[in-house]
């Protein structure tokens, strides 16, 4: 009998750190001891691991058996450590001819037959080793499609523990590393059920929309119900600029990790849409739970969150979206870790302009002191990190009956695309991808107004009370307004546009 030593991998949040699994087995009274701060579904792999090492044809030994989880200070979760804990027992007790796998990651959950369950978290856990330098990780079969996409690491992809000890008896030459995909191949084939082109009428809100896809930029629709709110912002999708590579894997690894990957293609090529419906808990918007999972609010990292009939959802659920507006990441903090998620979203919200939704028509059954008060559910704070408030209107019949072609969402991806090309190019070195993104900094040296601009701009702070959150969401929205057009500096149409997105500054309740 011997000690074996393997190294395995795990998770927090969305970032890997190497777990060293030690095996020492010895004489006595049979037993499984495990240290490491375990939590109970690893104490459990101790009856998964004694059946599939005798389901997969080998002998599991009556002997004393201790199983070290190292570091030893950091708790670990979930069924991924069965895998190697099998391996390694299986090298202990001389079955397998390696004491130690020094460049080898492995990671895994096994079934009482001796099968391979895939696990989440792979692509965070490949993209962590290979960082840290290993050549080679075993990860079962069901996790090959989002290995595949990672370059820089031999990946080997086995279905049972029997085909994992027969690859590692051959010195790793019996089976081929899994083969690496092109992302850019697969992205041609995405598509979406909505299309612009199916909105009739609407024409402002579009010029709105189109503006908030090119500079990344939040927004809050109002207007009556059965106006086309919910329809345009399902359509924001077909125009958001495509995924990069590099936002596609860190996308990717948040899914991976709350489990919501699509096995069949193992990463994310479209830009999420979450649709959070207002019972949701700020803990379902945050994430939490004992091993601090991500939430709604990192699971739309790199895309939209939709939050529809935006007074409906509690106050202090709403408040939450304050600091990672700001921050563009989310940290959670519990009692025995803290992690820290992306959430560089686009929020996108929509609301009736009253309780009865029809304001400002004959029709409204509301008075004011009912308006105002639906209105105050929305703190000033929250609408002051939103760029853009919009109003939508009903569509008259003649928009709705006519015959003429809506312009599709095709057409105006190809113009926010160049929007965010040039958006690409001023902030090349500066670690941003969007006129939302840029810094108090940032908005100094790429927002220079000229005199007429100045006397638009300060006309309408005075005149609106504007707060200097609101100043600079403003000339950030006049930005992109201006990359839409071409235009190297932002033109007075351009601030008078940006000024007209905030319809609530301008005291809409009155």
């Amino acid at each position: 009998m011997k000690l074996a030593r393997i190294t395995s991998y795990g998770l927090m949040g969305i970032k890997g750190y190497d777990v060293t699994v030690e095996i020492d087995i010895n004489k006595g009274q049979p037993r499984i001891e495990m240290v490491g701060l375990p939590d109970a579904a690893i104490k459990e792999s101790k009856e998964r691991v004694k059946s599939a090492i005798k389901n997969s044809g080998f002998l599991f030994l009556p002997r004393v058996i201790t199983i070290s989880l190292a570091p030893a200070d950091v708790r670990k979760e979930g069924a991924i450590y069965d895998l190697p804990i099998a391996v390694g027992i299986l090298s202990a007790t001389g079955q397998l001819n390696f004491s130690t796998f020094k460049d080898i990651i492995i990671v895994g959950e096994l079934s009482l037959y001796g099968e391979i369950r895939q696990v989440m978290g792979v692509m965070s856990i490949i993209i962590a080793a290979r960082t840290a330098g290993y050549k080679t990780i075993i990860v079962p079969k069901g996790n090959e499609k989002e290995a595949s996409f990672i370059d820089g690491i031999d990946v080997y992809a086995f279905s049972t523990l029997r085909e994992v000890a027969a690859f590692l008896e051959s010195g790793l030459t019996n089976s081929p590393p899994v083969e690496k995909q092109n992302i850019f191949e697969i992205t041609s084939n995405i598509g979406y059920k909505e299309d612009l082109k199916y909105v009739r009428g609407q024409y402002a809100a579009k010029r709105a929309l189109e503006i908030a896809a090119a500079g990344g930029h939040n927004m809050l629709m109002i207007g009556p119900p059965g106006g086309g709110k919910t329809m345009l912002a399902r359509c924001l999708p077909t125009i958001l600029p495509d995924l990069t590579v590099s936002e596609a894997l860190e996308t990717t690894k948040i899914h991976s990790v709350a489990g919501y990957l699509d096995d069949n293609v193992g990463i994310i090529l479209n830009r999420p849409f979450r649709t959070p419906h207002h019972t949701s808990s700020k803990f379902a918007l945050t994430g939490g739970g004992p091993s601090a999972k991500p939430g709604e609010i990192s699971l739309a990292h790199n895309g939209v969150l939709f939050l529809d009939e935006l007074p409906e959802y509690p106050r202090d659920t709403l408040e939450i979206l304050r600091q990672p507006l700001e921050d563009n990441v989310i940290t959670i903090s519990r009692a025995a870790r803290t992690v820290e998620y992306p959430a560089n979203f686009m929020l996108v919200a929509s609301m009736n302009p009253c309780p009865c939704g029809r304001h400002g028509s004959d029709a409204c059954v509301c008075n004011p002191a009912q308006v105002a008060r639906y209105l105050s559910r929305l703190s000033g704070p929250l609408m002051d990190r939103i760029d853009m408030h919009i109003e939508v209107s009903n569509v008259s019949y003649d928009d709705l009956s006519g015959n003429f072609e809506e312009e599709p969402s095709e057409v105006i991806k190809k113009r926010v695309n160049a929007a965010r090309g040039i958006q690409l190019h001023r902030f090349k070195d500066l670690g941003i991808y969007s006129n939302a993104r840029m810094t108090n900094a940032m908005v100094s040296d790429f927002c220079r107004l000229d005199a007429k601009c100045e006397s638009i701009l300060r006309a309408a702070f005075e005149r609106m009370g504007l707060s200097a959150r609101a100043y600079n969401r403003i000339l950030k929205v006049a930005r992109t307004a201006a990359d839409m057009d071409g235009s190297l500096d932002i033109q007075p149409g351009h601030v008078a546009e940006a000024i007209g997105y905030r319809t609530l500054d301008r005291g809409y309740a009155k």
